[in-house]
């Protein structure tokens, strides 16, 4: 029996993929490609990329003593070391720049392709655990198929 117990570092992964789903849905025409554009520059994409997600987070886990809600168990130091390098990747990956397409061209700075990257990935990561805990019905993007 596979675990549904959603690990911490896949939290931030989800919020990206529900975020980009909900630019989907109110945007039936868009592509993953598309949806995922349009969520760079978003308020959600702001907190994640400034580090303020996983300080929210770290900080709610603190203010519970580091206990987990539901298993009542202690949330070992090793996931907070993970999620404080997620926080430091994340937010290197995601670096914000007022202007990130060449404004003639419409071809992406490296930068920008680098963040569309890794929201990819992350989009793919929630994906493949979905798969992996038998939860095919949350896979609506279908990136990994």
């Amino acid at each position: 029996m596979v675990s549904k117990e959603k690990p911490y570092v896949l939290l931030v992964a989800e919020l990206i993929y529900l975020e980009i789903c909900k630019i989907k849905n109110l945007n039936p025409d868009f592509s993953n490609v598309n949806a995922i554009e349009a969520f760079i520059g978003s308020d959600v994409y702001k907190e994640i990329s400034s580090g303020v997600f996983h300080d929210n987070l770290i900080k709610k886990l603190e203010k519970n003593n580091f206990v987990e809600n539901k298993t009542k168990k202690k949330i070992p130091e090793e996931t907070i070391r993970l999620l404080q390098i997620q926080k430091d990747l994340t937010t290197k990956q995601l670096i914000q720049f007022p202007n990130l397409y060449y404004a003639k061209s419409h071809y992406p700075l490296e930068i920008s392709q680098r963040a569309f990257d890794h929201l990819w990935r992350m989009c793919e990561s929630y994906e493949l655990w979905c798969k992996e805990t038998k939860q095919k019905h949350l896979i609506y993007l279908k990136i990994t198929d």
